[in-house]
């Protein structure tokens, strides 16, 4: 056992070593060398995309060999030994430097990169950054770069990883709305925010609710203001999972959520506390995906344990469909924002949810769905379960 483990140690710490030292290509291999630290910082100025997207990926690997060395040396009560130890330090240092990414490149040498360099990209990106009149919580620490994602990030509680990804979304999807164009035009980022809301001014009009979509007076705002709420509907779709497939629950879940927004954007006092609005289930970190995305999903999960893989009759469990049209109804509204555990929703069977809704409408749902899956036609009063993108 103790040889196998020394085995490990060797074989990881030869792994970080060539991960920390960089990769190249040669030839139609990837071979792994020892080179000079000066060589790397005088060749990140200037990397060709392929090698950097070697390295990231060597950062990367060393970076799991050593959680994993880590983990495996915990079992055995053992510290990790003080070579890798510094070697992993060396490679958290080169990973603020590559940083792992799908399209667009937010890394120290983003700006050199010549995707960064298309107008309509650096328009975006600089709307993005602008945070002007925007209330940080107490104790943050800026960063350099910092947009109104990182901003949503800190207050509502988002992933790291969502927000990197919804990040480049936006920026792609504003690009592709106003081609060309040195500054974000309004009609294009109006275009934009008309198509992301279409489902959830539908679902606003159709249960007599009014928009949480408030605009400031002052001109010079609403800019930031919409791209704020665009961004929050992208945030909550990114960690969504399953609540994808219910999208009157998305809707519900944004509408109280921007309302939150612009009660802290407007400086508005909470009346039970007479602090600032907060974010009812807090602003800790992944706080949206515990509190809100995890509760409706294991519903979700014990509604589809109760289907026994489709043979249970209908009226014992309740399919997406069902879930949709709760939402799609005013009792969703017994939830409550935050969300009460003891609500029905989350506590009572499918069939005596339906009858105490009074609702029937379910049933032809599950006669009706498979024919409107087929033919991509939502039901009468239930738009498209369609995620955000915006059509180009």
């Amino acid at each position: 056992m103790d040889g196998g483990n020394n085995e490990f140690d060797l074989l990881s710490c030869r792994c970080l070593r060539w991960c920390l030292n960089g990769a190249v290509a040669c030839g139609e291999s990837l071979s792994f060398v020892h080179c000079p630290r000066s060589f790397f910082r005088n060749f990140s100025r200037t990397p060709s995309p392929f090698i950097r997207a070697q390295l990231t990926k060597a950062y990367q690997t060393a970076n799991v060999l050593f959680e994993a060395l880590k983990a495996v040396d915990m079992t055995q009560s053992i510290e990790v030994d003080r070579e890798i130890q510094e070697a992993q330090n060396k490679v958290a240092e080169e990973m603020q430097i590559y940083v792992p990414y799908n399209i667009l490149p937010f890394d120290p040498d983003s700006a050199n990169q010549a995707i960064m360099k298309y107008p309509e990209i650096q328009a975006a990106v600089f709307a993005l950054r602008n945070t002007r009149g925007i209330p940080w919580p107490k104790g943050h620490k800026n960063k350099k770069d910092e947009d109104i994602l990182d901003w949503l990030q800190a207050m509502f509680g988002f992933q790291k990883d969502n927000v990197a990804n919804q990040r480049e979304h936006l920026i792609l999807l504003l690009a592709n709305v106003h081609i060309s164009q040195l500054q974000l035009d309004e009609r294009a980022l109006t275009e934009a925010m008309e198509k992301l809301f279409e489902n959830y001014k539908k679902w606003c009009k159709f249960l007599d609710r009014k928009s949480s979509l408030w605009l400031p007076t002052i001109q010079q705002e609403v800019q930031q203001r919409k791209l704020l709420y665009m961004a929050l509907y992208l945030l909550i779709w990114g960690e969504a999972a399953n609540l994808r497939f219910v999208p009157g629950c998305l809707c519900y879940i944004y509408h109280h959520m921007a309302f939150e927004l612009y009660g802290m954007l407007a400086g508005n006092v909470s009346p039970m506390t007479g602090e600032n609005i907060k974010p009812a289930h807090g602003s800790e970190e992944e706080a949206f995906s515990r509190k809100v995305v995890t509760p409706i999903y294991e519903v979700i999960a014990k509604e589809a344990e109760k289907s026994k893989r489709g043979k249970s009759k209908h009226s014992q469990w309740r399919n997406y469909g069902d879930l949709n049209e709760y939402f799609w109804s005013v009792h969703c509204f017994r939830l409550g924002w935050p969300m009460r555990a003891d609500a029905d929703f989350f506590r009572l069977p499918a069939g005596q949810l339906r009858k105490k809704n009074g609702n029937i409408l379910s049933y032809l749902i599950s006669y009706c769905f498979p024919y409107c899956q087929f033919f991509r036609r939502p039901l009468p009063g239930f738009p498209s379960s369609k995620g955000p993108y915006v059509s180009r």
